[in-house]
């Protein structure tokens, strides 16, 4: 065997040939984070000096300015965003509200206006109505007394014949023609009535 492949070979097995010392309580708190993160805390170091050399941040640096402005970029970009949908839809839509805003205005003063007519039409066809209904009121009435009117015609004519019958009956010395004339007139009169 050759002693220079063993040595390579060792070389190679036991690469972590550097140690930090640190304190007691950065041990305890490394301890938490690689119980947190599953891992060895070899693992922890070796990625937390991966982490930094690659982002090139300052562990001091509590601020990370790099953060900072991904955060400022990403908040500009939302902002960005938000004026150019309120720029293409919500001014046009607040401005065509306003159109329609101004119409209804409009249409209210109209319907206003029709609503007034309206109730000067409906107190004009409720006088209509009160008077249609005192006048089929007076039609009854009239109807009624012709009617009655009718009955006392009839009830005085059945008396008049009755009274020229029975005065015929009684045979009075007076002429036809005048007996004719007096029942024409007393009928005539009775039509007046």
């Amino acid at each position: 065997m050759d002693w220079r492949k063993i040595f390579n070979v060792m070389v190679m097995e036991d690469i972590n040939i550097k140690s930090v010392r640190y304190p007691k309580a950065t041990d305890e708190k490394l301890e938490k984070i690689s119980l947190k993160l599953g891992r060895t805390k070899k693992l922890v170091v070796i990625q937390m000096v991966n982490y930094f050399y690659g982002t090139k941040k300052d562990p001091v640096d509590f601020n990370d300015e790099l953060l900072k402005k991904e955060l400022v970029n990403g908040v500009n970009r939302i902002i960005s965003f938000f004026k150019k949908q309120e720029k293409d839809f919500l001014l046009p839509m607040f401005t065509s509200s306003n159109g329609l805003i101004i119409i209804a205005k409009e249409h209210t003063e109209y319907f206003k206006i029709i609503w007034q007519h309206l109730q000067k039409e409906e107190k004009k066809s409720d006088g209509i109505s009160n008077r249609m209904a005192q006048l089929e009121k007076e039609i009854a009435r009239t109807h009624q007394y012709y009617n009655e009117k009718s009955k006392l015609k009839s009830s005085f004519r059945e008396i008049l014949n009755y009274y020229i019958n029975q005065r015929e009956s009684l045979g009075w010395p007076v002429s036809a023609a005048k007996k004719e004339e007096l029942q024409s007139h007393v009928r005539k009169s009775l039509e007046n009535i």
